[in-house]
């Protein structure tokens, strides 16, 4: 089975389960069992107890109504690991994209730690709410440590997106991380972890794309590069430090400024790596995207039509990431002390 048809059936709930430990013996399975719990007991031991500074306000100044940018999902993007409002991705992002827009942007960040895919539904309430220009959507990491049915984890997501969407809302994704560059995960577990991970991405990409939104490969940032630098990790060895949340943000940053329609055309000339005519059919557009750092993947049409023979077309984007402002900047950029 390839990929591509992996992905799809993770993401239609055509497949069941989703460990793939089906053969797995029963000394392998109480030596994966050990290392699970040694690996959690590890990270809870270091997590930083106090909840993630929310950096809730405008920032940004220029004239017109604030461009309101809602982050869902789970710490991750809520920022757990850091001690300031200014290092967590919603403020680096909100104070970015009031430059590029030159309009003021206003940050509600709703995700709350520890969040699972089927926990957005009360948060796209609250984002409803707000009526978001943009939302951006970091899920998927708890559904893979608690072994939640990708069926069931992809579903809630489609419906998030879909309610998001229909309200008139841009919506970004980014995709599940690679658990297997957590260091106090240990082999043959952090194999296994790299492949439900890598699989509950491409599963997610193919609901978010069909929904009306766009997703955002996290799976090598957070992944190699994070397995290399410990700088890119917090204290606990599981979230990311300071720098790891500066990497993800200026990854998300152009398909949230492209979606917003502020991105300028003139970042993208002359990138050797971006490849505006890579089509595909959205599962294996979803299968080739979630080991690639910074990959979009969006609906697109072909000859007209939105759908080939193989279902779906889908563009794949790589652009370069750019120079976020530093927290200091985005602090600055705050037109109104940030609430909490």
């Amino acid at each position: 089975m390839t990929r591509a048809t992996t992905a799809w059936r993770l993401a239609t709930g055509a497949a069941y389960g989703g460990g793939g430990l089906g053969l797995a013996g029963a000394g392998v399975l109480a030596l994966l069992r050990q290392q699970a719990r040694s690996a959690r007991r590890h990270v809870e031991s270091r997590t930083v107890k106090a909840a993630p500074p929310p950096g809730d306000g405008v920032y940004g100044r220029g004239r017109g109504r604030p461009i309101v940018l809602a982050v869902l999902g789970d710490s991750t993007a809520a920022g757990l690991g850091v001690e300031r409002a200014a290092q967590t991705p919603g403020v680096l992002l909100a104070a970015a994209l009031a430059e590029l827009a030159e309009r003021p942007v206003r940050l509600v960040r709703l995700a709350v730690s520890g969040a699972k895919s089927w926990q957005l539904d009360e948060q796209v309430d609250e984002a409803l709410l707000e009526q978001p220009d943009v939302a951006l959507v970091m899920i998927g990491a708890n559904d893979v440590t608690s072994r939640t049915a990708p069926a069931v984890s992809v579903r809630h997501l489609r419906d998030a997106v879909s309610r998001l969407t229909e309200a008139g809302t841009q919506v970004v994704v980014g995709t599940c991380p690679d658990l297997g560059s957590v260091r106090p995960i240990g082999r043959p577990l952090r194999w296994l972890a790299r492949r439900w991970s890598r699989q509950l991405a491409a599963a997610q990409t193919i609901a978010v794309v069909e929904a009306g939104g766009r997703t955002v490969s996290l799976g090598s940032v957070l992944g190699p590069s994070f397995a290399e630098d410990r700088d890119l990790f917090s204290v606990d060895e599981f979230h990311p430090s300071a720098a790891g949340y500066a990497a993800a943000a200026a990854v998300l940053l152009p398909s949230i400024a492209d979606a917003l329609g502020v991105w300028p055309a003139a970042a993208d000339r002359g990138l050797r790596n971006l490849r505006r005519d890579t089509v595909r059919p959205v599962a294996r557009a979803a299968a080739r995207a979630a080991g690639r750092t910074g990959t979009e993947v969006q609906a697109t049409a072909v000859r007209g039509r939105d759908t080939g023979p193989q279902g779906p077309w889908a563009r794949l984007r790589r652009r370069r990431p750019p120079d976020l402002p530093t927290p200091e900047q985005a602090e600055r950029a705050a037109e109104t002390t940030p609430l909490g």
